[in-house]
């Protein structure tokens, strides 16, 4: 049985809550991801993404010009915008089960643990290049 640990990237991005929004954009930009995992240590503590940014910068009460949203990114933290306690999974999830709380939940992607320490990331993009390995069954 395919397992969480089959799929996972178990060297995820990764920031604390006081860092700039500006670095998490620059970061994931880099990685062209849209999570990034919030830590203290090694233990998980929060999940920021792109969606979080995108709805703390755009708020009406920002400013309406875009330069100046862009710099609001400089003004905030991580722990301005992000989910605190996210849902996780463990390394022994059946895929089949990570993949009914990605669905149920609108999740993009949920953080690993193991022994309350973060040990990766499984994203909605790890299933679907898993899915697009397998046999057509019209072939």
């Amino acid at each position: 049985m395919l397992t969480t640990n089959d799929l996972m990237t178990i060297d995820p991005e990764i920031v604390t809550q006081d860092t700039p929004l500006r670095e998490v954009v620059t970061a994931m930009n880099r990685a062209n991801i849209r999570q990034v995992l919030v830590v203290d240590g090694k233990k998980l503590v929060g999940i920021v993404t792109d969606r979080d940014i995108r709805l703390a910068v755009n708020s009406p009460l920002t400013a309406e010009e875009p330069l100046e949203r862009l710099e609001l990114l400089n003004d905030y933290t991580v722990a301005d915008c992000m989910t605190t306690n996210p849902r996780t999974v463990a390394p022994d999830t059946p895929i089949h089960k990570v993949a009914q709380v990605l669905s149920m939940y609108k999740f993009g992607a949920l953080p690993v643990v193991e022994n309350e320490e973060l040990v990766g990331i499984i994203t909605v993009t790890d299933l679907l290049n898993q899915m697009a390995l397998l046999p057509d069954p019209e072939s």
